[in-house]
């Protein structure tokens, strides 16, 4: 998989945004590709953003469904992974506005 492919982009929720915002300031919620592996993510990070990544947390976001009828049934949240990635004291912060290509 491509490394530009793998990150989909931040994830928005109360808990990201305190996370974010603790006393150390490096915690960081962001969604990824279905298929991406700590290594790749770490990879893309460091390419893209020009971080320093200390660690990797990834996890399965199931999908969350209702049933309409006995044999129908409707998906109310996609599953998704995403990944909880720790950068290193001496990092600049996350900023998914600077991404830099790579030619």
């Amino acid at each position: 998989m491509h490394l530009s492919r793998i990150i989909l982009g931040p994830v928005v929720t109360e808990k990201a945004e305190r996370l974010k915002a603790s006393a150390d300031h490096r915690t960081y919620t962001i969604r990824v590709a279905p298929t991406a592996t700590k290594v790749d993510v770490r990879n893309a990070l460091e390419a893209f953003f020009d971080v320093q990544v200390e660690s990797v947390r990834a996890l399965k976001v199931r999908a969350k469904t209702r049933d309409i009828s006995p044999y129908q049934s409707m998906e109310k949240r996609h599953a998704s992974r995403k990944v909880m990635v720790r950068l290193t004291s001496n990092s600049k912060p996350l900023d998914f506005s600077t991404f830099k290509a790579q030619l």
